[in-house]
């Protein structure tokens, strides 16, 4: 059954605020950085918390359409279009290093730019002449038909040209209100030699002794996960309506993906939905997140996907080898990292 997006027709964004609460006990362990540790903030309401920054749920909301074993998309989505970057072929086979999906920078990556046949100079190629407008539009395209997913997260291709560049059409974040420190601490034994030798050169430097620390860990009143999805960004690509609800659909089931996953962001950080029901968008009131059967469907036995989602990209991604120099579907592109 067709999944409805009329009700965000008159909408330039999807916003969401979702209750978590810690999975286990009350104290969880929060994101942290270099010469900051946990990001604290004060608000109108008291003392607040960066439970999960924008640029981590990017790397997770990427993350939950990727098999590690299969080093692939998730069945559901395979056909949708990334960069494979392989190592040069040993006895006569080539092993996979990494991909546009799992790259920080996505088809930025040096591995990309850096491997041949080159991804970069196809993507030059298809805007035509340096040092004119550009296209934006057919920028737009190029990267649908390489590497879909960087026109959900974004993408900045400075090293073909500092103007091609495309922001986040779906964010996240995790914020926690009305928090308190928890302090604790710990201690790495030495069962060989507790004390430190200085004159031996085993001291804590070195690894050696017990070794006592601290360890703050948070409480909260509150802990809220937002997401938005930028839907007059996607529908200013100029793609053709089919093009424009996958990308939609495809958003949602990054969120959705994401949710009903374990939640488990660090070793003491794993959170739940605050209650088992429906979804429901802050800004469109009667528009509720899609379930993963809605958005893939179920698996046959011919091995198809009975999804909407699962649809669309059986549509808009090539079916052969011969279709790939014929047509700007989206496709998987191989390419081979040397440097």
């Amino acid at each position: 059954m067709p999944i409805d997006l009329s009700p965000l027709n008159e909408h330039h964004d999807l916003l969401f605020e979702i209750p978590l609460k810690v999975r286990q006990g009350h104290r969880f362990q929060p994101t942290g950085f270099p010469d900051l540790g946990a990001a604290e903030f004060d608000t109108p309401r008291g003392r607040s918390l960066l439970v999960e920054s924008a640029q981590s749920m990017a790397n997770r909301l990427e993350a939950v359409c990727w098999d590690d074993t299969a080093n692939d998309l998730i069945e559901p989505v395979r056909g949708l279009s990334y960069v494979k970057v392989l190592l040069p072929a040993k006895d006569g086979k080539q092993e996979f290093l990494t991909s546009s999906v799992l790259e920080a920078h996505r088809l930025n990556s040096p591995y990309i730019e850096k491997a041949t046949p080159s991804c970069h100079a196809e993507i030059q190629d298809a805007l035509g002449a340096k040092n004119r407008p550009i296209d934006r539009r057919r920028f737009v395209k190029t990267v649908f038909k390489y590497d879909v997913g960087s026109l959900l997260h974004g993408v900045f291709l400075e090293s073909i040209d500092g103007r091609l560049r495309i922001a986040r059409a779906i964010s996240a974040f995790i914020e926690a209100d009305g928090v308190k420190t928890a302090a604790s601490g710990g201690v790495k034994n030495d069962r060989v030699q507790a004390a430190k030798d200085e004159a031996g050169g085993r001291t804590a430097k070195e690894g050696f002794g017990n070794l006592p620390f601290p360890r703050d860990e948070y409480t909260a009143e509150k802990i809220t996960l937002y997401a938005s999805i930028d839907l007059a960004q996607i529908r200013g690509y100029g793609l053709d309506v089919a093009a424009t609800k996958l990308l939609i659909l495809l958003a949602l089931l990054k969120l959705r993906s994401f949710l009903d996953s374990p939640m488990r962001l660090r070793t003491a950080c794993s959170f739940d939905l605050c209650d088992g029901g429906d979804v429901i968008s802050t800004n469109v009131k009667e528009f509720k997140l899609p379930s993963l059967e809605e958005l893939v469907g179920k698996k046959d036995g011919n091995g198809n996907w009975s999804g909407e989602l699962t649809g669309l990209v059986k549509s808009l991604a090539v079916a052969s080898d011969e279709e790939v120099t014929k047509t700007d579907k989206m496709r998987v592109t191989s390419v081979t990292f040397t440097a």
